[in-house]
Order: C-alpha cells, then sequence, then structure tokens
C-alpha cells in the first residue's frame, strides 16, 4: 500500500503528465480546425492515450499521420512512449 504522501505524489505527477498531453493537443488544434477537423483528449491510462478526432479528421485519408504526430510529440514532452489510441462516440462521464 502507498503511504499517503506517495499518492499525493502520483496524484499530481499523473495531474502533470495529463496537462503535458493536452498542451500537445493545443499546439496542434490550430492546424486540425483549419482543415474543419479538431482532437480531443479522452483519457489517459497508462502509457495509452485516448483521443478523439471530430469534424473533418473522421473521414480524412491522413488521420493515421495526424494521430502518429501527435503521439510522437506527446512522447517527446513526457520523455516516455505512448500510444495515441482513436475512440469514437462521446467522452466518458466524469471526464
Amino acid at each position: 500500500m502507498l503511504a499517503e504522501s506517495e499518492q499525493a505524489g502520483n496524484t499530481v505527477a499523473d495531474a502533470k503528465r495529463v496537462q503535458l498531453i493536452k498542451d500537445v493537443i493545443e499546439e496542434i488544434r490550430p492546424n486540425l480546425r483549419r482543415d474543419g477537423g479538431d482532437c480531443e483528449l479522452v483519457e489517459v491510462c497508462g502509457n495509452k492515450v485516448m483521443v478523439k478526432l471530430t469534424g473533418a479528421c473522421v473521414f480524412c485519408k491522413l488521420s493515421s499521420a495526424t494521430l502518429e504526430g501527435i503521439q510522437a510529440r506527446v512522447a517527446e514532452k513526457l520523455g516516455e512512449f505512448v500510444r495515441l489510441v482513436p475512440v469514437m462516440g462521446g467522452i466518458k462521464a466524469g471526464h
């Protein structure tokens, strides 16, 4: 069992990690919106980052390249491997 201070440390580290991921999406968002699309962070679960592509990105032939680019940028910012997973549908309740 983790000590209370370790749990708090993990929560702070997780929050910083999620914020870095959000920051990367925000950096890329203007380019996506310019083409009529967008990307939303759905959930972060370990090294899996679940995102939802919307608008023109949904049917774009280059969406896999877009996801690869976002994944590479997130991995660079975090300094660790992450896997971007596209999801369909709405954002989970509570997120």
